[in-house]
This record gives structure tokens, C-alpha cells and sequence, in this order.
């Protein structure tokens, strides 16, 4: 199937991208490069390293990856999964396709701008198309040969890519930045692990049951694996409410169900003033006494290293909970009011800072249409 993805800029001059590339698969059959090398390439177009143990894994397949290729994997490209490796050597499955551009190619195209032109949506719905009806959607090398790009002067893809490589020095340095926050942050968790006297979570918080008995409440939520409340997809027609328990601001909601497959407990802090309503399935606590900062308790619950001693001491049962008694036995740390608080306001710092990294990201590759249109337009 010929492409029809260059009729987006029906001004611009044609070339085949095949034309201009070269396939690779040189691969590590010598066993020369270890696991240490491994990448893959995640939808966000970037190297990463494997989540699974490579210990087992056969290396001789794998490819040889050096500086200046482009990797992507046929069977999700349509979803983002290509990138372009700057940071030195490393091997990939044998799933991957792997390629160069040929001498041609480096006379006629940035490959920055190269990779800029496939990270838009644009490109990911052209995949698509390209994919429809096949039985196994996969978008192999002949496929990516056979796209026609208009191709302004380099001289002009250099000026927009320019643009595009200071946004990414700019959210890169934010992203070191906010490395550093999380190793503060950590050092000072662990600091209290080892100083802090360790009270479990039944001499922190206390159940409460109030009920929505004259039904006023109608604002029906549940918890998701963020630990934040939203509205429940359950259907409430015909449900009698007045049954459902009342969570305020200040207050937790707690579920021990599937804690073991989900990898995480289920908590969270309602903050909003007007009340809510949840499945009695739920549990709903408030603090205890003074001594703790709600903000503590949910800062506590909302690291990774919780949600895996969670995991750990879930049930046998398909459902893997963790019941209500096991999650009282949990301890926590607990310095000062103080301490607490300082603690809290970083992590605040550092969830607020993320934020704004991610939204950097996603302004990075809202502005790749952009300066790609803007390249063709000045191109012309």
C-alpha cells in the first residue's frame, strides 16, 4: 500500500525515505557484549533498560546498536516505540529493526529532524493506516523504505531542530534538577528508617463508620492505582446509598482487595471540603491523635518501597488482599510534628516538580508538528 502521508504537506518536495536509509543487522553473535547493554526502546521514544531478568536470556541474536541509529520495534511503532541512540553502543532483541542513514542520507537529512518528523501523531496514524487489515500489524523495513517524506534543505531542518534541541536541553537540566530533589528526599526517608521510633498503623489511625443514612450525598467515588479518588465506574442504578459510608476532608479510604496483583495499596487522602460516599467494601479512617500528620501517612503510602512490603504481606488467595489486620501491622517511622511536616512539603516539591517535568515532555512532542510544518513551509 502506497502512502498517502505526504498529502499533508502537498507543497513540499517528495523523497523516498528508502532511499536514504540503510537496514543493519549486525548482531552479537560472538557474545562479545553482556547484559549490562541491554536496551529497549519504550513508547516515549527513548532507551531504557529492560524491566525483566536478562540472566537466561540467549545474546548471540541480539543487534548491535551504535550512535546514529535509529531502532524501532515494528509491532508498536504505531504507538511511539522508535528512537534515535546518541548515548554510545548498546544491543537490542532481535525483534527490533535497526537503521542508518546511508551516505545519501547524511548529505540530504538531519537525523535529528528525522526523528523529530516520526515523533507526531501524524506519523503514528500513518503507521496505522499503512497496518490496516493486516491480521498481524507489523511495520517492517520494507514498510518504513516505502514512506515518502517531503524533505526540506538541510540547511533548513537545522534551524528548526536548533529549536527542538534547546526545549530538550531545557526539560533535561529540569530532569536533573528534580533527580537530585528525589535523592534528598530518599536520603532523608532513610535517615528516618533508621533513627525514628516505628509505631504500626493501628496506633495511627482508627476506623470510623458514618453512614449515609438520610441519602443527601450522592457524589459516589472509589480508589484507583494512583491512590487517588475518582468517580466509580460501578453502576449505582437501583443501589441503595444510604448504605454507603461518608469519607471528609482529612479522612483515608483504605481497600485491602488485590493489593498482591495490582502491586499496591490501596489508600488515599480526601483534601476536598464538600463530602463523598464509598462502596461499604471500604474501610475509612481518620488520625488517631495529634502526633501525625495525615499528609505524613498518605506520603508514607505513596512510595513504591510501601507498596511492595504491601505486596509481600497480601494473602495466598486469588485476590491476593491484604486484610485489615495485616495492614495494622504495618510500621512507620514517626519523628516530630516538625520533621513531619518538612518531610511532607518536599514531597509535595518534588510530586509538583514532576508534574511540571512531564508537562515539558509532552510540550516536546506537541511542538515536533510544529517546527516539521514550520521547515516545509520555509522549505517551499
Amino acid at each position: 500500500m502506497r502512502s498517502n502521508h505526504y498529502t499533508v504537506f502537498p507543497n513540499a518536495p517528495k523523497a523516498r525515505l528508502g532511499d536514504y536509509i540503510m537496514r543493519s543487522t549486525v548482531n552479537n553473535r560472538d557474545e562479545k557484549y553482556g547484559i549490562e547493554l541491554i536496551e529497549g526502546v519504550t513508547n516515549e521514544g527513548v532507551f531504557a533498560s529492560p524491566k525483566g531478568s536478562p540472566l537466561d536470556v540467549d545474546l548471540k541474536p541480539y543487534k548491535i546498536v551504535n550512535t546514529g541509529a535509529f531502532v524501532y520495534n515494528p509491532s508498536r511503532l504505531n504507538l511511539g516505540s522508535i528512537a534515535y541512540r546518541t548515548g554510545g553502543l548498546c544491543i537490542v532483541s532481535h525483534l527490533y529493526i535497526v537503521f542508518y542513514l546511508n551516505e545519501e542520507g547524511k548529505k540530504r537529512i538531519d537525523p535529528d529532524w528525522l526523528f523529530m518528523y516520526f515523533r507526531r501523531n501524524e506519523f503514528y496514524r500513518e503507521v496505522t493506516f499503512r497496518n490496516f487489515g493486516s491480521q498481524r500489524p507489523e511495520f517492517n523495513f520494507n514498510d518504513m523504505s516505502d514512506i515518502m517524506i517531503p524533505l526540506p534543505d538541510i540547511a533548513v531542518q537545522q534551524k528548526y531542530i536548533a529549536i527542538y534541541k534547546a526545549m530538550v536541553a531545557n526539560q533535561q537540566s529540569y530532569e536533573r534538577g528534580l533527580e537530585d530533589l528525589k535523592l534528598t528526599f530518599d536520603a532523608l526517608v532513610d535517615n528516618l528508617k533508621n533513627t525514628a521510633t516505628k509505631k504500626p498503623v493501628r496506633d495511627l489511625l482508627v476506623e470510623v463508620d458514618n453512614r449515609n443514612s438520610d441519602g443527601e450525598i450522592v457524589d459516589v467515588q472509589g480508589i484507583n492505582i494512583f491512590k487517588q479518588f475518582m468517580p466509580s465506574v460501578a453502576d449505582t442504578n437501583g443501589v441503595d446509598l444510604s448504605k454507603y459510608k461518608v469519607v471528609k476532608k482529612g479522612q483515608f479510604a483504605y481497600s485491602g482487595m488485590q493489593t498482591g496483583r495490582d502491586e499496591c495499596i490501596r489508600i488515599a487522602l480526601f483534601d476536598k471540603d464538600e463530602p463523598i460516599i464509598i462502596s461499604p467494601a471500604y474501610t475509612v479512617f481518620e488520625i488517631k491523635d495529634g502526633t501525625v500528620l495525615p499528609e505524613y501517612i498518605m506520603m508514607w503510602f505513596s512510595r513504591k518501597e510501601s507498596d511492595r512490603r504491601g505486596w509481600f504481606m497480601s494473602d495466598s488467595s486469588i485476590r491476593t488482599n491484604l486484610d485489615l489486620e495485616r495492614f495494622y501491622e504495618i510500621g512507620i517511622p514517626l519523628p516530630d510534628e516538625k520533621m513531619q511536616k518538612s518531610i511532607v512539603d518536599l514531597y509535595k516539591l518534588y510530586i509538583l516538580r514532576r508534574s511540571i517535568n512531564e508537562q515539558l515532555k509532552a510540550q516536546i512532542k506537541e511542538i515536533c508538528p510544529i517546527l516539521i510544518r514550520g521547515s516545509l513551509e520555509e522549505g517551499k
